[in-house]
């Protein structure tokens, strides 16, 4: 899209306004479709299925290699907690209520990562290891996984090299496990990427390479320098489809979870779910497993900053990757270093044009709001971009959507996904929650 079309552009998407403008917007997704209506997608549940498998393969040598991983047997996954007090604490201090129950999946305590990532980044380099050994004759159907916890597999992977592109939180998810198992791994970061994301990527034995640019220039680069190398594996966040199923496989275990605290999902009974979204690989991986568990009564909305509404404008505008929010002279600049991304996914972007309910973007002084009132309420503490989906349920209500589906506000579900926090120094944590404090009281205590 060239900037000097723009008029031409609102005038066919008039939402296109308010977003350049950097207003905050609710879209509701005209494409999406009833499952029953879709043809095909590139991936179905039994890929998901075998996804899983490939994760109780690898389920000893997690165990093994990762002491965090030895109560739960290799098994990286994360809580699910109702959070009561935040709800009533974000009812008083603002005008539309949240209805129905709220929960928050805890990927922000995710083991080994620490964020969602590891569902994805851990998933795609196993399946890339698993791969290799078996190819070159190191494995065979049915052995013990703990083998890749030696020095001979090891010393096999130190001959290959793994690259990629972040903004912060896929990063540490491939270097952990990438420098884990042996590969030599470089992480090309983004400018917004913090820093000390960076040095605990070094310290885990990663090589970090920082660029001045945004997340496209360091994807770009990391992909150039990977392919380079004729041993050399690139994770690529805006074309893969191993991460996507490696994010897909959490709504199995979500499934187990609702299951176990006796939580209805069924036509009276919507789920709706709510992510943070950057290049749109890990809540649109989330969204289609959802929908291969819980069909059409699973309702999935992504959120994005103001400042870089990439999947929104890709499936607004139908232009999918071929846009980035430079070509409308936004600038991709947010404190939600996880969601700073120009352009979205050409892989997961069009099948969440077809999944999703919608999507909405936020304020950056909005995400310290609600990282400030879930700290106050709960005692839990995420990342500023975790907290986007916290918002959820009140734009939603703020639409016509639930009315238009005759859902009665009461009997919903809502979760609201936390994406990372459990690694942020506590020092910049304190001041993230500070920021949040003095936010509120400029405004009187009232979160709009």
């Amino acid at each position: 899209m060239a900037f000097s079309d723009l008029d031409k552009w609102i005038s066919q998407y008039p939402l296109l306004e308010k977003i350049i403008k950097l207003e905050p917007v609710t879209w509701i997704n005209p494409y999406r479709k009833k499952m029953g209506e879709i043809r095909s997608l590139p991936l179905n549940k039994r890929d998901m299925q075998d996804a899983e498998a490939l994760w109780k393969r690898f389920a000893p040598y997690l165990a093994k290699a990762f002491p965090e991983l030895k109560s739960t047997k290799g098994f990286i996954e994360s809580g699910l907690e109702e959070i009561s007090a935040f709800k009533k604490l974000f009812n008083e201090r603002q005008k539309g209520k949240i209805e129905g129950w709220l929960f928050l999946k805890r990927d922000d305590e995710l083991p080994v990562a620490g964020s969602i990532k590891a569902r994805g980044g851990i998933f795609e380099v196993l399946h890339y290891a698993e791969e290799l050994a078996l190819e070159n004759g190191l494995l065979k159907p049915g052995d013990n996984y703990e083998v890749f916890d030696s020095e001979k597999f090891r010393n096999f992977f130190r001959q290959y090299s793994i690259g990629v592109g972040s903004t912060g939180n896929l990063g540490l998810s491939i270097g952990i496990i990438s420098a884990k198992l042996g590969f030599r791994v470089s992480v090309y970061m983004s400018s917004d990427a913090k820093e000390w994301k960076k040095n605990l990527l070094r310290s885990k034995g990663a090589n970090v390479l920082e660029f001045e640019g945004d997340f496209g220039e360091a994807i770009t680069e990391g992909r150039r320098a990977t392919f380079a190398d004729p041993k050399g594996y690139f994770v690529d966040d805006e074309n893969s489809k191993y991460l996507y199923l490696g994010y897909s496989v959490a709504a199995l275990r979500l499934k187990k979870q609702l299951d176990e605290q006796k939580i209805k999902v069924d036509a009276e009974h919507p789920l709706f779910v709510y992510s943070p979204c950057g290049v749109g690989g890990s809540p649109g991986g989330v969204a289609f497993g959802l929908k291969q568990v819980f069909g059409d009564h699973v309702h999935c909305f992504f959120v994005e900053p103001t400042h870089s509404p990439s999947v929104l404008l890709g499936i607004l505008t139908g232009k999918m990757e071929k846009i980035s929010v430079h070509d409308l002279g936004i600038d991709n600049q947010t404190e939600a270093d996880g969601l700073a991304v120009g352009r979205p996914s050409a892989f997961a972007t069009p099948i969440s044009k077809l999944l999703i309910s919608g999507i909405y973007t936020i304020e950056d002084d909005e995400l310290f709001r609600l990282l400030y009132l879930l700290g106050k309420s709960q005692n839990i503490f995420i990342e500023p971009s975790a907290t986007a989906g916290l918002m959820g349920p009140q734009r939603i209500l703020q639409t016509n959507y639930i009315k238009e589906n005759n859902f009665d506000p009461k009997n919903i579900t809502h979760i609201a996904w936390a994406t990372g926090g459990v690694f942020v120094p506590k020092d910049e944590m304190d001041r993230f929650y500070r920021r949040g404090e003095k936010l509120c009281e400029h405004k009187a205590g009232v979160v709009n």
